[in-house]
């Protein structure tokens, strides 16, 4: 399972459309909590491709079919926006490496 799971699950089982939640909040879900970096740059919650290293984002909230809408590291709070779509869902189970 990996550190940012706890989040993917959380935005899951939210089952809504918009999910605002403070770094404290999100950061008691992962062990270890946050990094600082969450906390004074907001490219840590820039939304990732699939073949990003912010795992973060591509364990977290893309894997629950989320983006993050906005942030504001002034109040420490997340604003993710449901897309319909997971990463499972855009990821291509049928691509083969060209030879």
């Amino acid at each position: 399972m990996g550190k940012y799971t706890a989040i993917r699950d959380f935005l899951a089982r939210s089952g809504r459309e918009i999910v605002t939640a403070s770094f404290d909040e999100l950061g008691a879900m992962v062990s270890g909590g946050l990094p600082r970096s969450a906390f004074e740059y907001d490219a840590w919650w820039r939304d990732a491709s699939l073949d990003s290293s912010h795992v973060q984002s591509v364990s977290g909230w893309l894997a629950a079919g989320y983006r993050v809408e906005s942030v504001n590291l002034s109040s420490e709070r997340v604003t993710f926006r449901r897309t319909g779509a997971t990463l499972s869902d855009t990821a291509s189970d049928s691509w083969v490496e060209p030879r």
